[in-house]
């Protein structure tokens, strides 16, 4: 059976994006994450991000029912999280690859770049929801980031810089 989106997805696909593990702290559940790349910036006042999550995900309930989430964006070396994360059925955190901060949702260590988020908004948005949390921590470095274009992995520093 041919995919009626192939088009769509290969046009979108055109599109670099950093990497992300987003992740969450459900009632009665272990902390668990996923792999995504539409995580973005809203707004500066108050400090927003969002994210996009499939309502068929295998974690779809445990991220609707959370009050939280938090993003870990990933540096060149997380090539193997971001896989493991975006496998099917490979949602949940190692012992001591983590920390959390005010929510108690999992960073990972040694992220590019880290948002512990309290859910502001959910948005139904045809077979997504966009959760729209509100920045309570964060942190970054200044490694390497991953990033994704074209179905394939790509690092490296930005143009112009040492």
């Amino acid at each position: 059976m041919s995919d009626p989106y192939r088009g769509h997805k290969n046009a979108f696909s055109r599109y670099t994006t950093g990497v992300t593990v987003v992740s969450c702290l459900p009632d009665g559940h272990e902390p668990l994450g996923i792999t995504v790349n539409s995580f973005t910036s809203v707004s500066l006042e108050p400090t927003l991000v969002l994210w996009c999550l499939d309502r068929r995900s295998s974690v779809f309930g445990h991220f609707m029912s959370a009050d939280n989430y938090a993003v870990s964006i990933l540096n060149a070396a997380q090539q193997p999280l971001s896989i493991r994360f975006a496998t099917p059925g490979r949602h949940n955190f190692l012992p001591d690859e983590t920390e959390s901060f005010a929510t108690g949702a999992p960073l990972l260590k040694d992220r590019l770049a880290g948002f512990d988020c309290r859910i502001w908004d959910r948005k139904d948005a045809g077979d997504h929801v966009i959760l729209i949390g509100e920045v309570v921590h964060h942190d970054y470095s200044d490694d390497e980031p991953l990033i994704y274009s074209g179905r394939q992995y790509l690092q490296g520093r930005p143009i112009g810089s040492n």
